[in-house]
């Protein structure tokens, strides 16, 4: 069967950016990534930024605001709320800065040391997240990086 041969309900979300990776850890192991800020602000954002948290209320209905800096040594303010959390399963991330999207981190147990993590960022319209995947795909795949290595100096 051909993609656009497929049902509309096993069509792809044309608003979302989805990158997928399958960790050799334990969901546990992730997830301790996420919930600690000193943790997370060394892994956060693609090669070449870091990030400097200003308030980070990690529970359902937390804030986060924290500044990314890159390389280029331009500063990207953030400005984000805990939606969801479901310890060790998932982080729902409602972005509310521009641009606004919802992000949604999945940790799927695959094995007793293997987990496929999925990143998801829905966005507001279609023309938005065409406008963001320019970039964000790779800078995903780099941050999901960035992530394996912390938990990897960890385990």
């Amino acid at each position: 069967m051909k993609y656009n041969e497929l049902p509309p309900a096993q069509l792809p979300d044309a608003t979302e950016i989805t990158n997928s990776r399958d960790l050799p850890f334990k969901r546990e192991q992730i997830f301790k990534a996420f919930e600690n800020p000193e943790r997370l602000a060394r892994w956060w954002g693609p090669n070449g930024f870091y990030s400097t948290f200003e308030q980070f209320e990690f529970r359902p209905g937390g804030s986060w605001r924290h500044v990314m800096h890159g390389p280029d040594g331009k500063n990207y303010p953030n400005e984000s709320v805990f939606a969801s959390i479901v310890e060790p399963e998932q982080v729902v991330v409602e972005h509310i800065s521009a641009p606004r999207f919802c992000l949604t981190i999945t940790l799927q147990e695959l094995s007793e040391e293997k987990t496929r993590l999925v990143w998801r960022q829905k966005f507001e319209t279609v023309e938005m997240r065409n406008e963001i995947a320019k970039f964000a795909v790779d800078c995903n795949e780099q941050n999901l990086d960035r992530l394996a290595a912390e938990v990897r100096s960890f385990v």
